[in-house]
Order: structure tokens, then C-alpha cells, then sequence
């Protein structure tokens, strides 16, 4: 009797909680150990990713509170730069304005654009459809787009827009679209929603093609009855992974946007009309090297983009309830 009763206090024991740490660290290292061919496989990817993701974010965060100049020991100045940017700095208050337009226009348009596109090239043949997605996938992969766009906005009348709108007796002179404030934000919203199908239009080629095709001959028997209602409650459940994917590249590319914005507008634009977050944050990080200060511009776009994927991410769980 006493040896079973010794033999059963440690399991006693465990129950209340001491040995079952122990097993839950056995169990993960075994589970490990099981699927080391997996770690190793994504074992260069994650260390890349750590090196030049993780590492840079964490020391940009910390950095945003020194102030340095490249040259100079940092010096730790608190949130000096912080309150410098909100409070003091009246040309990011206007790429945050222009930011959050190019976020807002853009970002639910292209996305949406990117589906209905997708949506409707995967009802042709698959000659065709290979077809169909090259020709709307080109625009974001060309090198020379922005060439394209400076000549049909060029400020003479050999301009395709101008030379248009002077045949036909709208305009009597040139237009300097790109020099005239009223219309660069418009004209880089134009481009970059021309550009917008990019990656998220090909995720969203490949979701359509793995939705199971079972699944309309059941929505059918449950009383489905057009392609709306398949669309709501069989296609867009079945592919949220892609929508997720979709989503995230958007929302980035809309509150990234610079590169549109300064081979149109040039760099500066005309009294910053299409200047943006990342514009400035190249301003002070690429031309003036206050690192501190442009490290703060750069946390608090993080901020901004992770708070807006956040909110999207919940948006998309109620997709089909």
C-alpha cells in the first residue's frame, strides 16, 4: 500500500502542474524534431527575414527617439523628433493629407478592380485567360510606364491629352498638367490605379482556379440561385487566404506610393502637391540624413499601415456569414 501510494503522489503531483511544463517542452522539441526538414527548408528564408525585416524595424523604432545626423554620436532626445513631426512640420501634415487620399481612393478601387478582373477572366478559356492576365498584369511589371504617362500629360500641344483637347475645341492653349497643382494629385491617382494590378490580381487568379467546383452543385441543392449569391457564399469564403494576401499588398502600395508621384510631379512637386509619407521620409532619410527624424516619419507609418490591415483583416472574416 505504501509503495502505490508513492508511485501515485507524483502523478498527483503533476496534475497540479509542476511536471506538465516540462512535457508541453518535451512534446514541442519532439514535434521539432519531427519536422526538422521543415525548419531547414525555411530556415534561410526566416534568417533573411530577421536580418534585413525584423532587425531594421526594431533599431528604426529605436532610433526614432535619438537624434543623428550619420556623422555625429546619437544623441537621445526623447520625443523630440515626434512632437517635431505632428506639432512643427507643416509639409508632413500635407503628405499625410495626400497619403491618406492616395489610401483612400486608391486602395478599396484597385482592390476591388483587381477581383472583378480576376473574377472575370477566370470564366474564359484558359488560352485566353493567360492571355487576358498578361496583358492586365504588363502595366506593373514595364519599365518604361511612367514615359508613356509624361507624354500624354506633356504641357505643350504635342501632349496626347492636350493635342486632344485642342482638336476638339475644349482647350485653346496648353495645359502644364504636371506643373499645376490642381492636377497632379489627380493624374498620380490616375497612374497608380493603372498600375494597381499587380500581385493581388494574380493571388486572386490563383484562389478562383482552387475553389472546388462541388461546392456550387451543393449551394445549388441549398438554395443558391444566382452568380451574386455564389459569389457572397461559395467563392469568396472559399479564397480568403488570397483575399487576405490581396489586402495586405493593396494597403501597403496605396500608403507607399512615391515612386508614381516623383517621376510625374518631380521631386519636390509643385508646392507639394503630390507629396507623400514615404516622399518625405526619403526627404530627410536619403537627402538631409536626419536619421532620427525620418526613422520617427517611418514608425508612424508602420503604425498607420498595420492599423488599417488590422482593421481590414476583420473586415474580410465577415465575408459570406
Amino acid at each position: 500500500m505504501v509503495q502505490i501510494h508513492n508511485t501515485a503522489e507524483p502523478a498527483l503531483h503533476g496534475l497540479a502542474g509542476g511536471p506538465v511544463k516540462v512535457s508541453r517542452r518535451a512534446q514541442l522539441w519532439k514535434d521539432i524534431k519531427k519536422s526538422k526538414h521543415y525548419y531547414f527548408m525555411m530556415s534561410p528564408y526566416m534568417i533573411i527575414f530577421f536580418l534585413f525585416t525584423v532587425i531594421p524595424v526594431v533599431v528604426s523604432f529605436g532610433l526614432s527617439f535619438f537624434y543623428f545626423n550619420m556623422l555625429e554620436t546619437p544623441r537621445f532626445v526623447g520625443w523630440e523628433n515626434y512632437s517635431r513631426l505632428l506639432l512643427g512640420d507643416d509639409v508632413f501634415m500635407i503628405a499625410l493629407k495626400n497619403t491618406f487620399l492616395f489610401a483612400v481612393i486608391t486602395g478599396p478601387l484597385s482592390y476591388i478592380a483587381c477581383f472583378l478582373f480576376a473574377w472575370l477572366i477566370n470564366e474564359l478559356s484558359p488560352f485566353v485567360r493567360a492571355l487576358m492576365t498578361l496583358v492586365f498584369y504588363a502595366p506593373s511589371i514595364s519599365g518604361n510606364v511612367f514615359f508613356i504617362w509624361l507624354i500624354v500629360f506633356s504641357g505643350d500641344s504635342y501632349g496626347y491629352l492636350n493635342g486632344f483637347l485642342m482638336k476638339i475645341g475644349v482647350l485653346l492653349e496648353p495645359i502644364q498638367w504636371l506643373q499645376n497643382e490642381k492636377y497632379i494629385l489627380a493624374i498620380v491617382i490616375i497612374v497608380q490605379l493603372w498600375l494597381s494590378l499587380g500581385t493581388s490580381f494574380l493571388a486572386f487568379i490563383a484562389g478562383l482556379q482552387t475553389v472546388d467546383q462541388t461546392l456550387f452543385e451543393a449551394g445549388a441543392m441549398d438554395g443558391i440561385r444566382n452568380r451574386w449569391q455564389e459569389l457572397w457564399f461559395i467563392t469568396l469564403p472559399s479564397m480568403r487566404p488570397q483575399l487576405m494576401f490581396g489586402a495586405v499588398m493593396q494597403i501597403t502600395a496605396s500608403f507607399a506610393v512615391a515612386e508614381v508621384s516623383i517621376a510625374l510631379a518631380g521631386f519636390p512637386s509643385v508646392n507639394y502637391a503630390g507629396h507623400t509619407v514615404v516622399t518625405h521620409l526619403m526627404d530627410y532619410g536619403t537627402l538631409r540624413f536626419e536619421m532620427g527624424y525620418a526613422s520617427a516619419i517611418a514608425t508612424i507609418l508602420f503604425g498607420i499601415m498595420l492599423g488599417t490591415n488590422m482593421m481590414t483583416q476583420k473586415l474580410l472574416r465577415k465575408v459570406g456569414e
